[in-house]
């Protein structure tokens, strides 16, 4: 198994890649953390999954953050594996709008389907350029989004 790039040089790769893309970083315990602008979301998707060692081809797992009251609102945040040297990499992408929409990431990882469709059920984020985006755990007639911090304890009446 290859050794894991380290933090800093996978975020100076990064920035590398494109200067702007990269708002914020964290690393804790030895895990990177990156804010990137959604704008850039598919295009460094696609370069962490095919650059020359950096390789992460596995999405572990696509899940969403209500920050309510704050602006914005959301964070997607994605959760990235890479096989060959089991690194692991955190995007979080800061999502503002009504509605809320990212660009869908099925195309790099086509396991992002059904973790989109749960984001846009649970949560009301549109994934654009998603195949088939309707809910997935809630019936289609259900109204709102129940893991939003506004959605009320009792259900509506």
């Amino acid at each position: 198994m290859p050794p894991a790039i380290e933090p800093d040089a996978l975020l100076l790769r990064l920035r590398g890649f494109d200067p702007q893309t990269v708002e914020e970083d964290q690393t804790f315990r030895g895990e990177l953390t990156l804010f990137i602008q959604s704008r850039s979301l598919l295009r460094l998707c696609e370069f962490l999954r095919d650059a020359p060692g950096v390789s992460f081809k596995f999405l572990a797992d696509l899940t969403a953050l209500d920050r309510y009251p704050a602006e914005p609102r959301f964070e997607g945040v994605y959760h990235l594996l890479s096989l060959e040297s089991g690194q692991r990499l955190r995007l979080k992408v800061r999502v503002a709008g009504d509605p809320p929409a990212l660009d869908s990431v099925v195309p790099v990882w086509p396991a992002a389907n059904a973790y989109e469709r749960e984001v846009y059920d649970l949560f009301g984020i549109r994934f654009e350029g998603h195949p088939d985006l309707r809910r997935i755990l809630m019936p289609e007639d259900w109204e709102g989004y129940p893991l939003r911090k506004d959605y009320p304890t009792e259900g509506y009446r």
